[in-house]
Parts: C-alpha cells; sequence; structure tokens
C-alpha cells in the first residue's frame, strides 16, 4: 500500500448492506435463544444510539424496551440527547437514577477516598477526571488525577497506583449496576441485552467485565466507530447525535475518550488500527496522520500493549474439566 491509500477510504462501507446484516444476525439470535425483542441503555453518545435505531428496525419500536440510566456524575447532555433520540425513533423509554444505588454501595465514597489522599480537601461539590499520559509517547503509562474547586481552579497530580486502582474499580459500579438493570428488564420481557462497543473499544480492552462489557449480542463490535458514524446518518438519526463527540461519561469533568485511554482521537485511531490489522507500515501510517515514524511505531506498539493487558477481560470462566453435556457455540 502506498502512503497515498491508506486514508479514511479503507473505511467505507454499503451502509444499507451492513444495516441489512446486522438486524439479520439480531434477528436470527432471538429466534435461536427465543428471546422477543431487546434492552438497550441509550446515553445519547453514537454507538448506542446506532444500536437502538438498529434494534428498532430489527425487532419494531414495540420490541425495543429503551433506558435511560443516569447518576450524579452524568453529563445532562447524555439524557438529553437519549430522550431525543427515543422520541425520534419512537421508542417508549424508563428512566433510572442510579445514584442512590451507586451511593449505597460505596461508589462515591470510595472514590472520594482515593481522590483525598492527594487532594485531602476534596469534597463532592468538587469534579474530578483521570487522565492518561506516556504510552504513546514511548514511555510507561501512568495516570493523572485532575480536580476542580468548586470556584473553578484546576489542580492536578501524578496519580499513585493505589489510588488509581480504588478510583476506577469505585467508577466501574456503575457500569456494573447499569448492566443489573438492563438485565432486569431483558428478564422482565424475555429480551436479549445489547451490548454498544465499537471495534477499536472491544479490541482495545475499552469496557468494564461484567458491566458495559456484558450483554448477549454486541451488533457493531466489528466496526471502526468512523463505520459507525456512518451508519448513523445512513439511518438519518439527529444531527445532534451524528456530530457528538465521544466522551466516557463517567467523570464529573468533561472527559474524551483519547484522554482517558486512547492514543489518538476516534478518526486516526480507527485508521491506526486498521493499518495495523492489514499489515500497513508504520512509516506508511506516519505519512497518512503527518506524524514521525518513531510516533506511529509507538502508536502500534500501544494497540499491542493494550490488547495484551486486557486479555483478561475478554476471558470467559475457566473450568477445571469440561463438561461435555453442556455445549456453547462461543
Amino acid at each position: 500500500m502506498s502512503p497515498s491509500s491508506l486514508n479514511s477510504q479503507v473505511l467505507e462501507l454499503d451502509c444499507e448492506q451492513e444495516v441489512e446484516k446486522i438486524c439479520g444476525a439480531l434477528q436470527e439470535y432471538n429466534r435461536k435463544f427465543r428471546r422477543r425483542g431487546a434492552v438497550i441503555a441509550m446515553s445519547g453518545g453514537i454507538d448506542s444510539s446506532v444500536c437502538a435505531a438498529l434494534c428498532a428496525r430489527a425487532f419494531g419500536t414495540s420490541r425495543v424496551q429503551a433506558l435511560l440510566l443516569p447518576e450524579l456524575d452524568s453529563s445532562q447532555s447524555s439524557s438529553t440527547l437519549g430522550g431525543m433520540l427515543a422520541k425520534h425513533l419512537g421508542l417508549e423509554y424508563i428512566a433510572t437514577d442510579l445514584s442512590p444505588t451507586l451511593d449505597a454501595v460505596g461508589c462515591y465514597q470510595w472514590r472520594d477516598e482515593a481522590i483525598r489522599t492527594l487532594f485531602p480537601d476534596y469534597q463532592q461539590d468538587w469534579k474530578s477526571k483521570i487522565v492518561i499520559s506516556g504510552g504513546a509517547k514511548g514511555g510507561f503509562h501512568y495516570f493523572r488525577l485532575i480536580v476542580q474547586t468548586p470556584d473553578g481552579e484546576l489542580l492536578e497530580k501524578r496519580l499513585p497506583h493505589k489510588a488509581y486502582l480504588q478510583i476506577v474499580a469505585a467508577t466501574n459500579f456503575k457500569q456494573r449496576i447499569r448492566k443489573t438493570i438492563e438485565y432486569f428488564h431483558a428478564d422482565r420481557l424475555n429480551y436479549s441485552v445489547i451490548g454498544t462497543p465499537n471495534r477499536v473499544e472491544y479490541d482495545q480492552g475499552f469496557f468494564v467485565k461484567n458491566g458495559d462489557g456484558s450483554a448477549d449480542i454486541k451488533p457493531i463490535a466489528h466496526l471502526y466507530k468512523t463505520q459507525v458514524y456512518a451508519l448513523a446518518r445512513h439511518m438519518n438519526l439527529p444531527e445532534a447525535i451524528c456530530t457528538t463527540t465521544p466522551t466516557t461519561d463517567t467523570y464529573s469533568l468533561p472527559q474524551g475518550q483519547d484522554e482517558f485511554y486512547y492514543a489518538l482521537p476516534y478518526h486516526k485511531m480507527d485508521l491506526a488500527l486498521w493499518a495495523h490489522n492489514h499489515d500497513v507500515s508504520p512509516a506508511e501510517l506516519a505519512e497518512s496522520l503527518d506524524i514521525e515514524a518513531k510516533q506511529a511505531e509507538l502508536i502500534y506498539a500501544d494497540i499491542e500493549a493494550k490488547r495484551s493487558t486486557t486479555r483478561y477481560l475478554h476471558a470467559r470462566p475457566i473450568l477445571v474439566e469440561t463438561v461435555p453435556e453442556i455445549q456453547t457455540d462461543n
């Protein structure tokens, strides 16, 4: 492949054909496992929005249970966009505030305790987020904690490993409680639970085990995020959703996915992962992204490092011996 041929065109796809393929897979899954419809939690982001639209097309709007599951740190725009999408698709939705449950299990308490090891004055009226550094520049990954005081002052410190683990463990309650609610409604209605990761998220382990990583079917896990945006436009989703910027919507300060986890913004990360998957040289990637060849090498190394360190998230429970009477398909 010549440098000039590595561009966003490699991610183009026949959108209508892709929609038909995914809807067929959704319908086949439900026939096989005798499910009647689909449950999907909608965050207002591009991935869950496209998955909701696909489910509405596959099963009809009366067989899709949409959920809005905000909590204390959620952006107001998440519920606004989620409600907008539900109205656009003709879906009825149930909104459940998870804050009391998260408070009861200690989500905020454990998080704040860890933050106070760095910022002793931290209180719930402060805001915070974690930012990743190092890996894509050739160093070890490390994390920084950024907090904002009630008067708007931003403070920052490097985050020790122990505090990092406790903050992440605490915030993972959010994804796991959301999934508990999803499976309640799935059991109540005999529906399937829809997972919403795109290809980069699935490949790079950007999900919580038994949280947003848990689902019955993940209809867009083979699609790069650029392709998910293309499907959104093809299915005529609202412009506010088609142009939304990917965020984690996990921490109280605004946080892009690239600053928390990835080495690049999504459109460049898509191209880098596609190039790596198709044996494109670092030099060619560098030319395409207008970066130094060394940085392209580091991006490839970062991709492999994340695959290695997140294998645990993809792993199924291990049996000491197989149980031959029980056959699974995956």
